[in-house]
């Protein structure tokens, strides 16, 4: 019994491993039925490498003034024109794709955990915990998120990381109530029973059997919520709450650039098409992590 309770052991990694592959493979075939998905996946791609190589793509310094070039129409010198400083504006927009991936990810980070871990706490264990958890939810979801991120940002101060705070004290509540309701699917299946009649602890069974099984959802729904938390940022950084000049953040480019929009429209015009473009294409990669990861939702 115990050699082929070894065996059976030492085997794990290898299924494990085998049954990662498949899914990776299952993935990426349905990826390729999924043209506008793979479309979003190859711009989100593009941007990433944008973001790391901006110093060896970037034609220009993103922060040097060149007061004799400035408002000049796009060119082919200067393929987003400049502002009204003389900056090429394409190599800002390159250099704000650092910003904005920056604080995509850090917000995801921290909006993530937290309220994954909320909800299925909140869900596992019910009762009294269940209300105060979901009532205090329910509070922060009251208010606009963009107000109360404003809020939060004009509290703390101008600054990137302050628009990270802010937006993350406001993100995390629709990922809590989306945890909660996986955790009150996955707590009454079988193999949960099986774990609790094995002699499984809460927490095992919690952080081991339930959380796992909510990992999809939440990366589904930090994916849908990414084109959101970017337009966020934008409207921090438009009203001076967020990266702070000279850094070449796209909302505070646009906020610079509105004055000059009856006769040098490519100075607002430009950061805003790069704002739609990076919102798109995570909104086109959640749909179609949604269609992978949830057969439920899956297209007919």
């Amino acid at each position: 019994m115990s050699l082929v309770t070894s065996a059976s052991a030492g085997s794990k990694p290898g299924i494990l491993l085998a049954r990662i592959g498949r899914s990776l493979k299952n993935a990426l075939i349905k990826l390729s039925r999924e043209p506008v998905g793979l479309f979003g996946f190859i711009v989100l791609l593009l941007l990433i490498i944008v973001a790391i190589l901006a110093p060896l793509i970037a034609p220009y310094s993103p922060t040097t003034q060149n007061l004799p070039n400035a408002l000049q129409a796009p060119s082919w010198e200067h393929w987003a024109g400049t502002d009204e400083y003389g900056r090429d504006i394409l190599s800002r927009l390159i250099y704000g794709t650092r910003i904005t991936i920056q604080t995509v990810l850090a917000v995801s980070v921290i909006v993530g955990p937290i309220g994954m871990l909320v909800g299925i706490v909140a869900g596992f264990v019910g009762g009294r915990t269940d209300a105060i958890l979901m009532r205090f939810t329910d509070i922060v979801l009251s208010f606009p998120s963009l107000i109360l991120a404003l809020s939060f940002a004009a509290a703390l101060g101008a600054g990137l990381e302050t628009a990270i705070i802010a937006i993350s004290l406001t993100g995390w509540p629709p990922i809590a109530r989306l945890a909660r309701a996986e955790t009150l699917i996955v707590r009454n299946t079988d193999y949960v029973a099986a774990a609790r009649l094995y002699g499984a602890s809460p927490l095992r069974v919690l952080f081991l059997y339930i959380a796992p099984m909510c990992i999809p959802s939440v990366v589904v729904r930090l994916t849908l919520n990414m084109a959101g938390i970017i337009l966020t940022a934008a409207a921090l950084g438009f009203l001076g709450l967020g990266a702070q000049p000279p850094a070449p953040e796209w909302g505070a480019m646009i906020s610079s650039g509105r004055q000059y929009m009856l006769d040098n429209w490519w100075v607002a015009v430009m950061p805003g098409i790069a704002i739609l473009l990076t919102s798109l294409a995570f909104n086109l990669v959640g749909d179609a992590l949604r269609d992978i990861l949830d057969p439920r939702h899956a297209r007919s």
